[in-house]
């Protein structure tokens, strides 16, 4: 039994005649005759009641009718909810993400986008740390990352994109003396204690760029691994922040920010995602978050 063969059944109950079924059909009559009939082999009874004029269907055909429409319509249903799931119109989508991806606005552009694009769509947010995502992302916990850019070598089963590039700003407390400048310069930094997010990125790309504008080793004097709590360390007077310019938008009271004018550190947004990624969802997400990051020329 086969779905054609619910159609034509369907067809000549609903015809009640054999020749006009056949038409509606566009085959030829004794091939119609030929699949009923199997039909009615395999389930081992008659369907219908032939006559020269008509054709009625039995009782066992009358019931027939019923489940077969039945299973023509689940057929269907399920054609479409798979090719939904395949456009990205259903599914889920778990997305991690860091404190750039929120104060620069990338990470609400694109889940804004994708949720007018596809409201039937669960989307999933988790704050994490660049590592944790990665980890995340290979294990299979979460689909896609906003992670800070990331100086060493990734995973080959990985795929990271540059979403935003960012100058760093210097924050502080609003009584600091550096506060009364517009501007700071990297050799005002020299003898300062700074504070700077503990993440492999920072190790990787910040430190080395700075140790080369200062020519020498930095003074840290404490990292922090959340966004809120090296602004919290440096609003404390305990040191002078280096975050990446989105996070000026962050309000903290007696916290003020100033643009450091070193163009050689910049602080980079990575869309991370896996190579071999299947999920229809997931797809259109990268797909509306590519189309996003051309627009904005990242």
């Amino acid at each position: 039994m086969d779905l054609r063969q619910l159609r034509y059944f369907l067809a000549v109950a609903q015809e009640a005649h054999f020749g006009r079924a056949a038409e509606r059909l566009h085959i030829v009559q004794p091939a119609l005759s030929m699949q009923i009939r199997a039909l009615e082999d395999e389930l081992g009874g008659s369907l219908l009641t032939r006559t020269s004029r008509r054709v009625e269907l039995t009782k066992a055909g009358r019931l027939f009718q019923i489940e077969a429409r039945r299973a023509l319509d689940q057929a269907e249903y399920a054609k479409q909810a798979v090719q939904r799931a395949m456009r990205g119109e259903t599914g889920r989508v778990r997305v991690g993400y860091a404190g750039n991806a929120v104060l620069s606005g990338k990470l609400m552009g694109d889940l804004r986008g994708f949720h007018l694009s596809y409201p039937d769509a669960e989307l999933v947010v988790h704050e994490m740390a660049s590592q944790a995502q990665i980890e995340a992302i290979l294990g299979g916990q979460l689909d896609i990352g906003y992670a800070p850019g990331h100086g060493a070598t990734l995973s080959a089963a990985l795929v990271a994109e540059t979403a935003g590039v960012w100058r760093f700003v210097v924050a502080m407390p609003s009584g600091h003396t550096l506060a009364k400048r517009k501007r700071i310069s990297v050799p005002l930094l020299a003898t300062e204690p700074l504070i700077l997010y503990a993440a492999p990125d920072t190790e990787d790309s910040l430190l080395p760029a700075l140790r080369a504008e200062l020519g020498h080793e930095p003074r840290i004097a404490h990292r922090a691994a959340s966004t809120l709590g090296v602004l919290a360390l440096a609003a404390s007077g305990l040191g002078l922040a280096l975050v990446p310019q989105p996070l000026a938008n962050v309000a903290i009271p007696d916290l003020v920010y100033r643009p450091l004018d070193a163009s050689s550190l910049t602080a980079d947004l990575t869309l991370l995602s896996r190579v071999d990624e299947s999920g229809g969802a997931v797809n259109a997400f990268l797909s509306l978050a590519r189309e996003g990051i051309k627009k904005r020329g990242a």
